[in-house]
């Protein structure tokens, strides 16, 4: 069978979406699910820093996108948050430093369930794990994953509500990042009692490589579909590459 390589695209329904929040902004998104079947999880992306490049075309979320429908049966709900900018387009309004991004999470989960997409997760990166904790602790989110949090814009406050809530908490800290490493995110995250701290071995903040890839791809689809096995490296099917943007 074909190896999934870097810009392997999988077989998905994939349709461009406008998600309009609660301050009246416009938000270019893009929902991928499966061709030939109905979703058993979601996974809603909140991506990195847009003053440094951060959008909803970031490597680890587009290659989501491209592979987890067919893989896995997961959704994947990616958008630019206000301000922001990707080959899909501009999403309306300016970067707020993390305050009125919560408006833009809040609205692409009431989208989520508009869809009737089946258990949404959050997955943060970077700067969108500190949108994550600071405003995605709502129903009907089931969980987060936290891809090389930095704790940058998000208080203890912020995790003694998650905390509160009970709901999943999984960070995925890589052993190089330039801003949070392992043994302070253990010490940081340990006010929340359900939250696992996982140390990703030579890992760097950005996941670059292949290797990486597979890790966190991994990580997301064993807490969003229970009993799930790990990821193929190989696809029995039609497969594209496309430009990797």
């Amino acid at each position: 069978m074909p190896e999934i390589v870097a810009n392997s695209v999988l077989p998905a329904r994939r349709e461009p979406l406008t998600i309009t929040t609660s301050d009246g902004l416009r938000l270019v998104g893009e929902l991928a699910s499966p061709l030939d079947r109905d979703p058993v999880a979601t996974m809603v992306c909140l991506h990195p820093l847009p003053t440094h490049g951060g959008m909803m075309d970031s490597h680890l979320f587009r290659k989501a996108a491209w592979r987890l429908p067919a893989l896995a049966g997961i959704a994947v709900l990616r958008f630019n948050t206000r301000g922001t900018a990707s080959a899909a387009g501009t999403s309306e309004g300016a970067f707020d430093a993390g305050d009125g991004e919560g408006n833009d999470l809040r609205a692409a989960v009431a989208d989520s369930l508009e869809l009737g997409l089946p258990h949404p997760w959050l997955v943060g990166w970077s700067f969108g794990t500190d949108v994550v904790l600071r405003h995605g602790d709502i129903d009907p989110v089931e969980g987060a994953i936290l891809l090389s949090p930095p704790l940058r814009f998000s208080t203890d406050a912020d995790l003694d509500r998650w905390a509160a809530s009970g709901r999943r908490l999984t960070a995925l800290v890589p052993e190089l990042d330039d801003y949070l490493r392992p043994d302070e995110a253990r010490r940081r995250f340990a006010r929340v009692p359900q939250a696992e701290v996982v140390a990703v071995e030579g890992a760097k903040h950005l996941w670059v490589g292949e290797k990486y890839v597979r890790i966190v791809l991994g990580a997301i689809t064993s807490h969003l579909v229970a009993g799930s096995g790990p990821l193929p490296d190989d696809f029995d099917g039609p497969m594209e590459r496309w430009n990797d943007l």
